[in-house]
């Protein structure tokens, strides 16, 4: 795995940072996002969540809902023992989205905030700062909505009530890395820079909050050794990442360089 990584930044363009891959196993509900701590880790998939023990890497527990109700689960926070994840309709139109919230201990589906239609289709939640930060997509084909494209994804503040405190779009260079997709995870670093994922290019895109205007600022990419997808930061660890190999359907955990900012 190290190889891999090695590799990985050998072939990254010139002055491209890399992560370093360290830990990658295999787990049938890593379709949509993983999540972790350092006892556990969290895959999700539409309307499954398996949970695994990190050092045996077995599931000790799974939650199973009704497909008809969740439709599109994508990624998903720690908070406390409770998961808190971005779900939506898609590929339905007119999109619509809500937050959705789950019992780690019991593995049990507890509540649910329906954020209805409007800004487009839910696919990541993070806390940071005192607020909620939620990314809300639209694409160029399926799932998109007519007059509408992937270079409206918008990311937008709310307070811990979930009333509207701001909106940006993304930076015209990072919007084009996403076509025809669009943002598929997003993170809040301790470093003050929001670090997204698209749908599918192994990269990593650092971003922060301009001075002024409605457009994030693009920072640098950052080279993965997975195809986008939903990531998460793991809980109790340094700049420890965690995202999805789709195609396989692995968790994967690497470490992310320090950015100067």
């Amino acid at each position: 795995m190290l190889v891999l990584a090695f590799l990985l930044a050998v072939v990254a363009p010139a002055g491209q940072p890399a992560v370093t891959e360290i830990e990658r196993f295999r787990a049938p509900e890593a379709r949509q996002g993983v999540v972790a701590d350092r006892r556990h880790v969290y895959a999700i998939s539409n309307a499954q969540i398996g949970k695994y023990d990190r050092r045996t890497k077995q599931r000790i527990g799974r939650w199973q809902g009704d497909p008809k109700l969740f439709r599109h689960m994508n990624s998903c926070i720690l908070e406390g023992h409770q998961l808190v994840c971005a779900a939506s309709n898609y590929p339905d139109v007119p999109m619509t989205s809500s937050i959705e919230w789950f019992d780690t201990v019991k593995m049990t589906h507890v509540r649910t905030r329906s954020l209805g239609p409007g800004r487009g289709s839910l696919t990541w939640l993070d806390w940071h700062d005192g607020s909620w930060w939620a990314c809300f997509a639209h694409y160029d084909n399926k799932g998109g909505e007519p007059g509408r494209d992937h270079r409206l994804t918008t990311l937008v503040r709310y307070s811990p009530q979930f009333a509207e405190q701001g909106a940006w779009l993304f930076p015209a260079d990072v919007l084009a890395r996403f076509a025809p997709y669009s943002s598929s995870g997003g993170v809040w670093g301790k470093d003050g820079l929001l670090y997204v994922t698209g749908h599918d290019r192994p990269e990593l895109y650092a971003l922060r909050l301009p001075e002024a205007g409605s457009a994030l600022e693009h920072v640098t990419t950052i080279g993965l050794t997975t195809g986008g997808q939903a990531v998460a930061w793991e809980h109790g660890a340094q700049r420890v990442l965690w995202s999805i190999e789709r195609s396989s359907s692995e968790a994967v955990a690497v470490t992310v360089p320090v950015l100067a900012n």
